[in-house]
Protein backbone atom coordinates (compact mmCIF):
# COMPACT_ATOMS: atom_id res chain seq x y z
CA UNK A 1 0.00 0.00 0.00
CA UNK A 2 1.42 3.41 -0.93
CA UNK A 3 1.15 6.20 1.60
CA UNK A 4 -0.48 9.52 0.72
CA UNK A 5 2.10 12.30 0.26
CA UNK A 6 1.25 13.78 3.67
CA UNK A 7 2.69 10.78 5.55
CA UNK A 8 6.15 9.29 5.95
CA UNK A 9 7.54 6.19 7.60
CA UNK A 10 10.28 6.28 10.22
CA UNK A 11 12.76 4.95 7.66
CA UNK A 12 11.87 7.70 5.19
CA UNK A 13 12.11 10.53 7.72
CA UNK A 14 15.16 10.10 9.93
CA UNK A 15 15.52 13.84 10.63
CA UNK A 16 11.95 14.79 11.40
CA UNK A 17 11.19 17.85 13.52
CA UNK A 18 9.60 17.16 16.89
CA UNK A 19 5.97 18.30 17.08
CA UNK A 20 4.41 19.39 20.39
CA UNK A 21 0.70 19.95 20.95
CA UNK A 22 -0.36 22.77 23.28
CA UNK A 23 -3.44 24.71 24.19
CA UNK A 24 -3.86 28.07 25.91
CA UNK A 25 -4.16 26.43 29.34
CA UNK A 26 -1.04 24.27 29.06
CA UNK A 27 1.24 26.84 27.40
CA UNK A 28 2.31 28.84 30.52
CA UNK A 29 3.43 25.76 32.47
CA UNK A 30 5.29 24.41 29.45
CA UNK A 31 7.02 27.75 28.85
CA UNK A 32 8.23 27.72 32.45
CA UNK A 33 10.26 24.57 31.69
CA UNK A 34 12.00 26.08 28.66
CA UNK A 35 15.26 28.05 28.46
CA UNK A 36 14.75 31.79 28.81
CA UNK A 37 15.81 32.45 25.21
CA UNK A 38 13.26 29.94 23.91
CA UNK A 39 10.46 31.36 26.04
CA UNK A 40 11.36 34.86 24.90
CA UNK A 41 11.31 33.81 21.23
CA UNK A 42 7.87 32.27 21.57
CA UNK A 43 6.48 35.36 23.31
CA UNK A 44 7.99 37.67 20.67
CA UNK A 45 6.27 35.59 17.98
CA UNK A 46 2.97 36.17 19.84
CA UNK A 47 2.30 32.45 19.93
CA UNK A 48 -0.48 31.80 22.46
CA UNK A 49 -1.44 28.26 21.38
CA UNK A 50 -4.72 29.46 19.88
CA UNK A 51 -6.53 26.64 18.08
CA UNK A 52 -5.35 26.50 14.49
CA UNK A 53 -1.96 28.10 15.13
CA UNK A 54 1.56 26.76 14.59
CA UNK A 55 5.11 27.97 15.17
CA UNK A 56 8.60 26.67 14.37
CA UNK A 57 11.14 27.23 17.17
CA UNK A 58 14.78 27.42 15.96
CA UNK A 59 17.88 26.04 17.63
CA UNK A 60 21.09 28.07 18.06
CA UNK A 61 22.06 27.46 14.42
CA UNK A 62 18.66 28.59 13.15
CA UNK A 63 17.48 25.11 12.17
CA UNK A 64 14.04 23.98 13.39
CA UNK A 65 14.35 22.63 16.91
CA UNK A 66 10.71 21.76 17.25
CA UNK A 67 7.26 22.77 16.01
CA UNK A 68 4.49 23.96 18.29
CA UNK A 69 0.84 23.39 17.40
CA UNK A 70 -2.02 25.21 19.07
CA UNK A 71 -5.11 23.01 19.34
CA UNK A 72 -8.57 23.06 20.87
CA UNK A 73 -10.72 20.06 21.75
CA UNK A 74 -8.36 17.09 21.71
CA UNK A 75 -11.26 14.72 20.97
CA UNK A 76 -12.10 16.48 17.70
CA UNK A 77 -10.55 14.64 14.72
CA UNK A 78 -10.00 17.97 12.93
CA UNK A 79 -8.03 19.48 15.80
CA UNK A 80 -4.71 19.07 13.94
CA UNK A 81 -6.10 19.44 10.43
CA UNK A 82 -4.50 22.86 10.00
CA UNK A 83 -0.96 21.55 10.43
CA UNK A 84 -0.20 20.09 6.96
CA UNK A 85 -0.29 23.61 5.51
CA UNK A 86 0.29 25.74 8.60
CA UNK A 87 3.74 24.14 8.93
CA UNK A 88 6.41 24.45 6.24
CA UNK A 89 6.99 21.40 4.03
CA UNK A 90 9.07 18.80 5.79
CA UNK A 91 8.74 15.85 8.15
CA UNK A 92 7.28 16.09 11.65
CA UNK A 93 7.14 13.52 14.43
CA UNK A 94 4.74 13.81 17.36
CA UNK A 95 6.83 14.23 20.49
CA UNK A 96 5.90 13.89 24.15
CA UNK A 97 3.43 16.74 24.50
CA UNK A 98 1.56 18.41 27.34
CA UNK A 99 -1.60 17.31 25.52
CA UNK A 100 -2.34 13.74 24.48
CA UNK A 101 -4.17 12.87 21.27
CA UNK A 102 -5.24 9.52 19.91
CA UNK A 103 -2.83 8.42 17.17
CA UNK A 104 -5.66 7.35 14.88
CA UNK A 105 -7.37 10.71 15.30
CA UNK A 106 -4.13 12.51 14.52
CA UNK A 107 -3.67 10.42 11.37
CA UNK A 108 -7.23 11.06 10.21
CA UNK A 109 -7.16 14.79 10.90
CA UNK A 110 -3.75 15.23 9.30
CA UNK A 111 -4.82 13.35 6.20
CA UNK A 112 -8.07 15.28 5.85
CA UNK A 113 -6.26 18.58 6.34
CA UNK A 114 -3.69 17.66 3.68
CA UNK A 115 -6.30 16.73 1.07
CA UNK A 116 -6.22 18.62 -2.21
CA UNK A 117 -7.99 17.63 -5.43
CA UNK A 118 -5.20 17.50 -8.01
CA UNK A 119 -6.67 15.71 -11.01
CA UNK A 120 -6.62 18.83 -13.18
CA UNK A 121 -4.19 21.13 -11.37
CA UNK A 122 -1.20 20.42 -9.16
CA UNK A 123 -1.19 21.82 -5.64
CA UNK A 124 0.91 24.95 -5.13
CA UNK A 125 2.97 23.26 -2.42
CA UNK A 126 3.40 19.89 -0.79
CA UNK A 127 1.85 19.33 2.64
CA UNK A 128 3.98 18.82 5.70
CA UNK A 129 4.48 15.11 6.30
CA UNK A 130 3.54 13.35 9.52
CA UNK A 131 5.81 10.48 10.47
CA UNK A 132 3.84 7.32 11.24
CA UNK A 133 5.62 5.73 14.17
CA UNK A 134 3.48 2.59 14.11
CA UNK A 135 4.03 0.33 11.10
CA UNK A 136 0.45 -0.92 11.43
CA UNK A 137 -1.00 2.54 10.78
CA UNK A 138 -1.58 1.69 7.12
CA UNK A 139 -3.94 -1.12 8.11
CA UNK A 140 -5.69 0.82 10.86
CA UNK A 141 -9.32 1.85 10.97
CA UNK A 142 -8.33 5.52 10.87
CA UNK A 143 -6.47 4.95 7.60
CA UNK A 144 -9.49 3.13 6.13
CA UNK A 145 -11.78 5.99 7.17
CA UNK A 146 -9.38 8.49 5.61
CA UNK A 147 -9.46 6.56 2.32
CA UNK A 148 -13.26 6.50 2.40
CA UNK A 149 -13.60 10.24 3.01
CA UNK A 150 -11.01 10.93 0.32
CA UNK A 151 -12.97 8.75 -2.11
CA UNK A 152 -16.13 10.79 -1.50
CA UNK A 153 -14.27 14.04 -2.06
CA UNK A 154 -12.57 12.80 -5.23
CA UNK A 155 -15.78 11.47 -6.77
CA UNK A 156 -17.82 14.59 -5.99
CA UNK A 157 -15.09 16.96 -7.18
CA UNK A 158 -14.70 15.21 -10.53
CA UNK A 159 -16.68 16.94 -13.33
CA UNK A 160 -19.41 15.01 -15.05
CA UNK A 161 -17.52 14.37 -18.28
CA UNK A 162 -15.19 12.21 -16.18
CA UNK A 163 -17.75 11.04 -13.60
CA UNK A 164 -20.87 9.90 -15.42
CA UNK A 165 -22.86 6.71 -14.86
CA UNK A 166 -20.23 4.63 -16.64
CA UNK A 167 -17.41 5.99 -14.47
CA UNK A 168 -19.46 5.39 -11.30
CA UNK A 169 -19.88 1.83 -12.49
CA UNK A 170 -16.12 1.56 -12.98
CA UNK A 171 -15.55 2.73 -9.40
CA UNK A 172 -17.98 0.11 -8.14
CA UNK A 173 -16.16 -2.58 -10.14
CA UNK A 174 -12.83 -1.46 -8.69
CA UNK A 175 -14.15 -1.56 -5.12
CA UNK A 176 -15.79 -4.95 -5.72
CA UNK A 177 -12.60 -6.46 -7.15
CA UNK A 178 -10.48 -5.15 -4.28
CA UNK A 179 -12.77 -6.73 -1.69
CA UNK A 180 -13.97 -9.93 -3.35
CA UNK A 181 -17.52 -8.67 -3.91
CA UNK A 182 -19.92 -9.62 -6.70
CA UNK A 183 -21.34 -6.96 -8.98
CA UNK A 184 -24.24 -6.79 -11.43
CA UNK A 185 -25.30 -3.84 -13.60
CA UNK A 186 -28.68 -3.33 -15.31
CA UNK A 187 -28.30 -0.72 -18.01
CA UNK A 188 -30.32 1.16 -20.63
CA UNK A 189 -33.57 -0.39 -21.82
CA UNK A 190 -32.83 -3.47 -19.72
CA UNK A 191 -34.09 -1.32 -16.83
CA UNK A 192 -37.56 -1.54 -18.37
CA UNK A 193 -37.26 -5.29 -18.90
CA UNK A 194 -36.12 -5.72 -15.28
CA UNK A 195 -38.86 -3.38 -13.98
CA UNK A 196 -36.99 -0.26 -12.94
CA UNK A 197 -39.14 2.24 -14.86
CA UNK A 198 -38.50 5.28 -12.65
CA UNK A 199 -34.72 5.00 -12.98
CA UNK A 200 -35.11 4.64 -16.74
CA UNK A 201 -37.49 7.60 -17.01
CA UNK A 202 -35.07 10.00 -15.33
CA UNK A 203 -31.99 8.89 -17.26
CA UNK A 204 -33.36 8.07 -20.70
CA UNK A 205 -32.59 11.48 -22.28
CA UNK A 206 -28.83 11.28 -21.69
CA UNK A 207 -26.36 9.98 -24.26
CA UNK A 208 -25.01 7.85 -21.40
CA UNK A 209 -27.29 5.00 -20.46
CA UNK A 210 -28.94 5.02 -17.04
CA UNK A 211 -28.17 2.00 -14.90
CA UNK A 212 -28.60 0.28 -11.56
CA UNK A 213 -25.33 -0.84 -10.02
CA UNK A 214 -25.73 -3.73 -7.59
CA UNK A 215 -22.94 -5.08 -5.37
CA UNK A 216 -23.10 -8.03 -2.95
CA UNK A 217 -20.55 -9.03 -0.31
CA UNK A 218 -20.36 -10.96 2.92
CA UNK A 219 -21.60 -14.06 4.69
CA UNK A 220 -25.30 -14.83 4.01
CA UNK A 221 -25.62 -15.85 7.67
CA UNK A 222 -24.82 -12.31 8.84
CA UNK A 223 -27.40 -9.52 9.24
CA UNK A 224 -28.31 -7.98 5.90
CA UNK A 225 -27.31 -4.34 5.38
CA UNK A 226 -28.63 -2.53 2.31
CA UNK A 227 -26.84 0.71 1.31
CA UNK A 228 -28.28 3.01 -1.34
CA UNK A 229 -26.93 6.17 -2.89
CA UNK A 230 -28.47 8.67 -5.28
CA UNK A 231 -26.26 8.71 -8.37
CA UNK A 232 -27.52 11.63 -10.45
CA UNK A 233 -24.23 12.45 -12.14
CA UNK A 234 -25.50 15.77 -13.42
CA UNK A 235 -28.82 17.45 -12.83
CA UNK A 236 -29.95 20.07 -15.30
CA UNK A 237 -33.35 19.97 -13.64
CA UNK A 238 -34.70 18.34 -16.79
CA UNK A 239 -37.42 20.23 -18.61
CA UNK A 240 -38.00 22.15 -15.36
CA UNK A 241 -34.53 23.48 -16.02
CA UNK A 242 -32.50 24.96 -13.19
CA UNK A 243 -31.15 28.49 -13.22
CA UNK A 244 -27.49 28.97 -14.04
CA UNK A 245 -26.59 29.41 -10.38
CA UNK A 246 -28.64 26.36 -9.41
CA UNK A 247 -26.98 24.20 -12.06
CA UNK A 248 -23.41 25.37 -11.51
CA UNK A 249 -22.36 22.68 -9.01
CA UNK A 250 -24.70 19.89 -10.07
CA UNK A 251 -21.78 17.57 -10.74
CA UNK A 252 -22.16 16.98 -6.99
CA UNK A 253 -25.69 15.57 -7.32
CA UNK A 254 -24.14 12.09 -7.26
CA UNK A 255 -22.82 12.81 -3.76
CA UNK A 256 -25.19 10.26 -2.25
CA UNK A 257 -23.71 7.51 -4.41
CA UNK A 258 -20.20 8.67 -3.48
CA UNK A 259 -21.11 8.25 0.20
CA UNK A 260 -22.67 4.83 -0.38
CA UNK A 261 -19.69 3.58 -2.39
CA UNK A 262 -17.23 4.86 0.21
CA UNK A 263 -19.20 3.39 3.10
CA UNK A 264 -19.42 0.05 1.30
CA UNK A 265 -15.65 0.15 0.77
CA UNK A 266 -15.17 0.88 4.47
CA UNK A 267 -17.53 -1.88 5.59
CA UNK A 268 -15.69 -4.41 3.42
CA UNK A 269 -12.19 -3.17 4.25
CA UNK A 270 -12.92 -3.45 7.98
CA UNK A 271 -14.72 -6.76 7.44
CA UNK A 272 -17.83 -5.90 9.42
CA UNK A 273 -19.89 -9.04 10.09
CA UNK A 274 -22.69 -8.10 7.70
CA UNK A 275 -24.14 -9.29 4.44
CA UNK A 276 -23.87 -6.18 2.29
CA UNK A 277 -25.99 -5.09 -0.64
CA UNK A 278 -25.04 -1.81 -2.33
CA UNK A 279 -27.43 -0.23 -4.84
CA UNK A 280 -26.58 2.86 -6.90
CA UNK A 281 -29.09 4.12 -9.46
CA UNK A 282 -26.75 6.08 -11.75
CA UNK A 283 -28.26 8.50 -14.26
CA UNK A 284 -27.85 11.90 -15.83
CA UNK A 285 -30.93 14.14 -15.76
CA UNK A 286 -30.46 15.62 -19.22
CA UNK A 287 -32.61 17.59 -21.66
CA UNK A 288 -33.51 16.06 -25.01
CA UNK A 289 -36.53 15.02 -27.06
CA UNK A 290 -36.78 11.93 -24.88
CA UNK A 291 -36.76 13.76 -21.53
CA UNK A 292 -39.47 12.80 -19.08
CA UNK A 293 -42.04 15.57 -18.87
CA UNK A 294 -44.21 17.31 -16.27
CA UNK A 295 -47.64 15.72 -16.26
CA UNK A 296 -46.43 12.25 -17.24
CA UNK A 297 -47.31 9.33 -14.99
CA UNK A 298 -44.59 6.80 -14.14
CA UNK A 299 -45.59 3.42 -12.77
CA UNK A 300 -42.77 2.63 -10.36
CA UNK A 301 -41.35 -0.80 -9.53
CA UNK A 302 -43.60 -0.87 -6.46
CA UNK A 303 -46.66 -0.42 -8.68
CA UNK A 304 -47.26 3.04 -7.20
CA UNK A 305 -48.11 5.52 -9.93
CA UNK A 306 -46.36 8.88 -9.73
CA UNK A 307 -47.43 11.98 -11.61
CA UNK A 308 -44.42 14.09 -12.52
CA UNK A 309 -45.03 17.51 -11.05
CA UNK A 310 -41.43 18.65 -11.45
CA UNK A 311 -38.62 16.99 -13.37
CA UNK A 312 -36.15 18.59 -10.96
CA UNK A 313 -37.43 16.24 -8.22
CA UNK A 314 -35.64 13.38 -9.95
CA UNK A 315 -33.55 12.02 -7.10
CA UNK A 316 -36.54 10.60 -5.25
CA UNK A 317 -37.65 8.97 -8.50
CA UNK A 318 -34.46 6.95 -8.97
CA UNK A 319 -34.30 6.15 -5.27
CA UNK A 320 -37.87 4.86 -5.02
CA UNK A 321 -37.21 2.02 -7.48
CA UNK A 322 -33.94 1.16 -5.71
CA UNK A 323 -35.62 1.23 -2.28
CA UNK A 324 -38.38 -1.07 -3.52
CA UNK A 325 -35.81 -3.50 -4.89
CA UNK A 326 -33.81 -3.41 -1.66
CA UNK A 327 -36.93 -4.11 0.41
CA UNK A 328 -37.73 -7.13 -1.77
CA UNK A 329 -34.52 -8.64 -0.37
CA UNK A 330 -35.75 -8.13 3.24
CA UNK A 331 -32.67 -6.38 4.65
CA UNK A 332 -32.18 -6.14 8.39
CA UNK A 333 -31.27 -2.47 7.95
CA UNK A 334 -31.74 -0.03 5.09
CA UNK A 335 -29.65 3.13 4.78
CA UNK A 336 -29.63 5.66 1.96
CA UNK A 337 -27.63 8.80 1.20
CA UNK A 338 -28.81 11.53 -1.16
CA UNK A 339 -28.18 15.13 -2.07
CA UNK A 340 -31.93 15.36 -2.19
CA UNK A 341 -33.31 18.80 -1.28
CA UNK A 342 -32.27 22.41 -1.03
CA UNK A 343 -34.80 22.64 1.77
CA UNK A 344 -32.53 20.57 4.03
CA UNK A 345 -29.75 23.08 3.47
CA UNK A 346 -32.04 26.00 4.25
CA UNK A 347 -33.06 24.26 7.47
CA UNK A 348 -29.66 23.01 8.65
CA UNK A 349 -27.03 24.75 6.56
CA UNK A 350 -24.28 23.09 4.55
CA UNK A 351 -22.50 21.10 7.28
CA UNK A 352 -25.29 19.08 8.87
CA UNK A 353 -27.13 16.29 7.03
CA UNK A 354 -30.82 15.90 7.76
CA UNK A 355 -31.48 12.45 9.23
CA UNK A 356 -34.88 10.85 8.75
CA UNK A 357 -35.51 7.56 10.47
CA UNK A 358 -38.49 5.24 11.02
CA UNK A 359 -36.94 3.45 14.01
CA UNK A 360 -36.25 5.04 17.41
CA UNK A 361 -33.44 2.65 18.35
CA UNK A 362 -31.68 3.28 15.05
CA UNK A 363 -32.12 7.05 15.37
CA UNK A 364 -30.65 7.02 18.88
CA UNK A 365 -27.70 4.93 17.73
CA UNK A 366 -27.06 7.37 14.89
CA UNK A 367 -27.13 10.33 17.26
CA UNK A 368 -24.74 8.62 19.67
CA UNK A 369 -22.31 7.75 16.88
CA UNK A 370 -22.51 11.28 15.50
CA UNK A 371 -21.51 12.79 18.85
CA UNK A 372 -18.80 10.19 19.40
CA UNK A 373 -16.88 10.98 16.20
CA UNK A 374 -17.77 14.67 15.83
CA UNK A 375 -19.63 14.06 12.56
CA UNK A 376 -22.91 15.96 12.94
CA UNK A 377 -26.32 14.79 11.79
CA UNK A 378 -29.66 16.19 12.90
CA UNK A 379 -32.85 14.20 13.06
CA UNK A 380 -35.92 15.67 11.39
CA UNK A 381 -39.47 14.32 11.58
CA UNK A 382 -41.14 11.94 9.15
CA UNK A 383 -44.38 13.91 9.42
CA UNK A 384 -46.83 11.86 7.39
CA UNK A 385 -49.55 14.55 7.20
CA UNK A 386 -47.21 16.44 4.84
CA UNK A 387 -47.86 13.66 2.36
CA UNK A 388 -50.94 15.65 1.36
CA UNK A 389 -48.58 18.01 -0.49
CA UNK A 390 -48.03 15.10 -2.92
CA UNK A 391 -51.68 14.58 -3.82
CA UNK A 392 -52.40 13.87 -7.49
CA UNK A 393 -55.75 13.98 -9.28
CA UNK A 394 -54.82 11.18 -11.69
CA UNK A 395 -52.16 9.04 -9.96
CA UNK A 396 -51.33 7.66 -6.53
CA UNK A 397 -49.12 10.66 -5.80
CA UNK A 398 -46.93 13.33 -7.37
CA UNK A 399 -43.17 13.49 -7.11
CA UNK A 400 -43.29 17.09 -5.84
CA UNK A 401 -45.83 19.64 -4.73
CA UNK A 402 -46.65 23.27 -5.35
CA UNK A 403 -45.87 24.30 -1.76
CA UNK A 404 -42.41 25.24 -0.51
CA UNK A 405 -43.32 24.18 3.01
CA UNK A 406 -41.26 21.40 4.63
CA UNK A 407 -39.54 20.39 1.42
CA UNK A 408 -37.00 18.01 2.98
CA UNK A 409 -39.72 16.33 5.05
CA UNK A 410 -42.03 15.99 2.05
CA UNK A 411 -39.22 14.31 0.07
CA UNK A 412 -38.49 11.91 2.93
CA UNK A 413 -42.20 11.08 3.33
CA UNK A 414 -42.28 10.30 -0.39
CA UNK A 415 -39.37 7.86 0.01
CA UNK A 416 -40.91 6.30 3.11
CA UNK A 417 -43.90 5.25 1.03
CA UNK A 418 -41.63 2.73 -0.69
CA UNK A 419 -40.06 1.31 2.51
CA UNK A 420 -41.67 -1.78 4.01
CA UNK A 421 -42.87 -0.85 7.50
CA UNK A 422 -40.99 -3.65 9.28
CA UNK A 423 -37.57 -2.62 7.91
CA UNK A 424 -35.54 -0.12 9.97
CA UNK A 425 -34.58 2.68 7.60
CA UNK A 426 -32.46 5.82 7.78
CA UNK A 427 -32.24 8.47 5.09
CA UNK A 428 -29.54 11.16 5.07
CA UNK A 429 -30.18 14.26 3.01
CA UNK A 430 -26.63 15.65 2.72
CA UNK A 431 -25.02 18.57 0.91
CA UNK A 432 -21.76 16.69 0.08
CA UNK A 433 -20.03 20.03 -0.47
CA UNK A 434 -18.05 22.76 1.29
CA UNK A 435 -18.81 26.22 -0.04
CA UNK A 436 -15.68 27.69 1.55
CA UNK A 437 -12.24 26.65 2.76
CA UNK A 438 -11.60 25.67 6.40
CA UNK A 439 -8.88 23.59 8.00
CA UNK A 440 -9.68 19.96 7.21
CA UNK A 441 -12.64 21.00 5.06
CA UNK A 442 -11.38 22.19 1.67
CA UNK A 443 -13.81 23.89 -0.67
CA UNK A 444 -15.57 21.34 -2.87
CA UNK A 445 -16.73 17.78 -2.33
CA UNK A 446 -17.19 16.59 1.24
CA UNK A 447 -18.29 13.53 3.20
CA UNK A 448 -21.17 14.41 5.51
CA UNK A 449 -22.44 11.78 7.95
CA UNK A 450 -20.14 9.06 6.58
CA UNK A 451 -18.06 8.62 9.73
CA UNK A 452 -21.16 8.71 11.92
CA UNK A 453 -22.82 6.07 9.75
CA UNK A 454 -19.80 3.76 9.92
CA UNK A 455 -19.52 4.14 13.69
CA UNK A 456 -23.21 3.37 14.03
CA UNK A 457 -22.89 0.33 11.76
CA UNK A 458 -20.01 -1.08 13.79
CA UNK A 459 -22.11 -0.97 16.95
CA UNK A 460 -25.19 -2.27 15.12
CA UNK A 461 -23.33 -5.22 13.60
CA UNK A 462 -21.82 -6.13 16.96
CA UNK A 463 -25.25 -6.01 18.63
CA UNK A 464 -26.73 -8.37 16.00
CA UNK A 465 -24.34 -11.21 16.85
Amino acid sequence: MSLPPCFATRDDAKHAVALLLLDRASLPDWLATQPAATARWIKVQAFTAEPGSALLVPDKEGAPRYALAGIGDATDPFVCAHLPFALPPGDYRLDASPLAIDSGMLLLGWGLGAYRFERYRAAKRAPARLVLEDASAETSEAFAVLKAVTLVRDLVNTPTEDMGPDQLEAVAHRIAKANGARIRVISGDALLTENFPAIHAVGRASHRAPRLIELHWGDPAHPHLALLGKGVCFDTGGLNIKTGDGMRNMKKDMGGSAHALALAQLVMARKLPVRLTLLVPAVENAIAATSFRPGEVVRTRAGITVEIDNTDAEGRMVLCDAITYACEQSPTLLLDFATLTGAARVALGPDIPALFCNDETLAAAFAQASAQVHDPVWRMPLWKPYGTYLKSNIADCTNSGNSRMGGAIVAAVYLQRFVKDAIPWAHLDAYAWNDSERAGHPAGGEAHGLRAAFTMLKAWAAAQR
